[in-house]
């Protein structure tokens, strides 16, 4: 067995905007308390944490106070944890937290010579990291946040908590530079996407475990994607509530519909007319229970293969139970699914036996009267398929 020192970082605004279809918590994590919103971060590490448990002899952190670490240590049992100072606020409390306290805990993680520091946020806390970190350490995040398009996430908590096994336990790891990147959050919420490259951070080297950089399907598609939605809208059935998912591909189902859709929100349509935009979560549950049947169109994030659970929170575990898996139509373009270079798509949902109980493959629509069959994994049973 390897000793192993982590820092242990967590963001605890980190995704609260997501559910209720703020698309970030940059700026708004009060407005999306009082809106309903639950804190999940602690959740995702502790899963993470959970199948470290067993080997706590070998492991020592070093961690932020109250909810950005301590807390979460404290309740699970981990013996060896020292609590780095910050400034003079209470750090239990949820919304104390803010980006100068994530610089200061890093710089103070590496005073403290950690093998790698694990974070559970978004792309701002993964950008934060990087501005004093650099390729300095390795790093791995806990995807917790809404938006996750920075290459340094493993595919879902249970991954970053198999990584960590392995390096515990001796297996051979390598390191490789990853892009962290992060968009706008005031355009995201207009529905422009303006992301750039803010550096770069070592991350532990394993295909399953860490997702692939976020692909924005630059190739000229246009009309790929226009078959698409024409295919989906010709084969919508009466008094049927189609839940479109978030995305361009999906947002041409509306352009197609000539509806006014939002290009990073969830919209709902009925009749081949608009019943709502930019839903939350909770108006999909009471959507749901008011329809006689419900549908979901869903596209895959090109690179990643995530399916549920990259900026598309609004679709809860929740959600997807009250429309079962039998109501879900993934589409996308055969150039999204070649980028997957054989890799399955992922659900990252929050609930592990969800995950696995959307495993399996699905039937594609990739074009007019076109469609693959593909395979989607929760990310750690199997490498392919859960059995």
């Amino acid at each position: 067995m390897n000793q192993l020192k982590i820092g242990l970082l967590i963001n605890p605004l980190a995704g609260l905007g997501g559910s209720v279809g703020l698309k970030g918590s940059d700026g708004v994590a009060d407005q999306a308390i009082s809106m309903g919103a639950v804190p999940k971060a602690q959740e995702r590490v502790a899963v993470a944490l959970e199948m470290l448990l067993k080997h706590n002899a070998f492991l020592s952190f070093v961690t932020a106070p109250g909810l950005m670490g301590e807390s979460l240590l404290s309740s699970m049992g981990f013996q060896s944890v020292s609590v780095i100072a910050l400034e003079d606020k209470d750090y239990s409390h949820i919304g104390a937290t803010d980006a100068s306290d994530t610089s200061l805990s890093v710089r103070q993680f590496l005073d403290h010579s950690v093998d790698l520091i694990l974070f559970a946020g978004g792309d701002g806390t993964a950008r934060d990291i990087c501005s004093v970190v650099g390729e300095s350490i390795p790093v791995l995040g806990i995807p917790a946040g809404v938006k996750i398009h920075s290459a340094v996430y493993a595919v879902n908590p249970q991954s970053a908590g198999a990584l960590l096994l392995q390096m515990i336990e001796g297996e051979l790891i390598g390191v490789r530079s990853a892009d962290v990147r992060d968009i706008d959050e005031e355009a995201f919420r207009d529905g422009r996407v303006q992301a750039r490259l803010y550096g770069e951070m070592l991350v532990p080297e394993e295909g399953r475990f860490v997702q692939m950089m976020k692909c924005g399907g630059i190739e000229k598609e246009e009309w790929v994607i226009t078959d698409i939605a024409a295919e989906i809208v010709e084969t919508m059935e009466d008094d049927v509530l189609y839940i479109i998912g978030s995305g361009a591909t999906t947002k041409a189902i509306l352009d197609e519909l000539g509806l006014e859709g939002t290009l990073l929100g969830v919209d709902l349509v009925r009749n081949r007319e608009l019943v709502a935009n930019d839903v939350s979560e909770a108006q999909l549950v009471e959507y749901i229970d008011q329809a006689d049947q419900a549908k979901l169109v869903i596209s895959v994030i090109g690179g990643q293969g995530h399916v549920f659970g990259r900026g598309n929170q609004q679709l809860s575990p929740q959600v997807i139970r009250k429309l079962g898996k039998d109501h879900i139509q993934i589409i996308a373009t055969k150039t999204k699914i070649k980028s997957l270079e054989g890799r399955p798509m992922l659900t990252d949902t929050g609930d592990m036996a969800l995950d696995r109980e959307l495993c399996g493959w699905y039937r594609i629509t990739t074009g007019y009267q076109d469609e693959i069959v593909y395979p989607v994994s929760d990310g750690v049973t199997s490498y392919s398929v859960c059995p």
